[in-house]
């Protein structure tokens, strides 16, 4: 390791548990109990970012602010962060039953210059006899988060024997011994190479990305865990084809036999896709044509019950008039019989 790296520090981009309880950020394994707990609570997903209610505003306008006084009211954090920016919304975390404060706060900012600001300007501060610590909001904008409750965190005492580095109090110091990127690239661990810093540097918070919210980053994640899911289900059809595959390459097949499967696989991927055309076809040719059929056949059941309709009238009313043509020539007849016997009558007598 050259000698300019010697005093160099880094800082945590992302935060995993065992890598916080390393003071140079290159361990491989828990060193405590709480680190083990906070690595259960990781690895199994016990803890989400994003489940308390009480977190509201925007996170890339929120700074945190540590190491409060027990007496700090929210009027005084009020006063003494407006110095730096107009404050949004102010939370004071309070105990659930006692009412008393924690220890510490979120303040928001209305834009994200006025949080730079107060995140350069406000750190060492004093407020109420206190020198306070100012972070930029870990808890949503840091991949990994695991809170000190369930054994992560950043910072600490060393009385308490539970220090954790990587944040802007107690950041990774450049390490003396070799670093065994091989462990640390199978725990998911970033090596500290290329991130090295003078100590007297301030670290940027993250900036906002493209999307607008680290919110929208996570619906992107399980979108393509969506879309993983799914290609698994594809890649699962073609497990068997892809054994045989391997075996094709490994050299025990003939010439004959290879060029016979490539055959009888390209020919199995054409029936399939054609199979799946003329089914797709067949259904939508069925619901295309299924109303225009109702349609068709009501119209032809309506036009051929009118032709009967019509034509039982129209045979009824020759029925008719036949049947009125033949009484009319009857009536005619007896009433030509009755002239003719008159006549005779007539003709007699005189």
């Amino acid at each position: 390791m050259s000698k300019n790296k010697i005093n160099s520090v880094f800082f945590a981009e992302s935060y995993h548990p065992i890598q916080a309880g390393s003071i140079d950020g290159t361990d491989i394994l828990p060193h405590d109990n709480a680190v083990y707990r906070a690595l259960l609570c990781s690895s199994a997903g016990l803890y989400d970012p994003f489940g308390d209610p009480k977190v509201i505003g925007d996170p890339y306008c929120t700074v945190f602010v540590g190491r409060l006084s027990h007496l700090t009211t929210e009027d005084t954090l009020r006063q003494a962060m407006s110095k730096y920016g107009r404050v949004k919304s102010l939370r004071l975390v309070r105990h659930i039953v006692t009412g008393a404060s924690r220890g510490y706060a979120f303040v928001e900012y209305e834009t994200e210059r006025e949080m730079r600001r107060a995140y350069e300007d406000a750190h060492h501060s004093i407020i109420d006899d206190h020198e306070i610590l100012v972070d930029y909001d870990r808890q949503q904008l840091m991949p990994g988060w695991i809170p000190r409750r369930l054994g992560g965190g950043l910072g600490g005492r060393k009385e308490s024997g539970q220090l954790r580095f990587g944040g802007r109090e107690r950041p990774f110091r450049a390490p003396l011994r070799p670093i065994p990127f091989d462990d640390l690239k199978r725990l998911g661990i970033p090596p500290p190479e290329g991130r090295y810093m003078s100590r007297y540097q301030v670290p940027s918070p993250p900036r906002r990305n493209r999307e607008g919210s680290i919110r929208n980053r996570n619906s992107k994640d399980r979108e393509e865990r969506g879309y993983r899911s799914g290609s698994t289900q594809r890649e699962e059809r073609y497990d068997q084809g892809s054994c045989v595959d391997m075996e094709v390459q490994s050299g025990k097949w003939s010439y004959e036999e290879r060029e016979e499967h490539r055959h009888s696989r390209r020919s199995v991927d054409r029936s399939a896709r054609a199979y799946k055309r003329t089914s797709v076809d067949r259904e939508e040719y069925h619901h295309r044509r299924k109303p225009v059929e109702r349609e068709d056949g009501t119209d032809k059941r309506s036009s051929t019950s009118r032709d009967q309709a019509s034509h039982k009238r129209s045979s009824r009313h020759r029925d008719d008039h036949s049947h009125s043509h033949k009484r009319q020539r009857h009536v005619s007849r007896s009433r030509g019989d009755q002239r003719r016997s008159t006549s005779q009558d007539f003709s007699a007598d005189h």
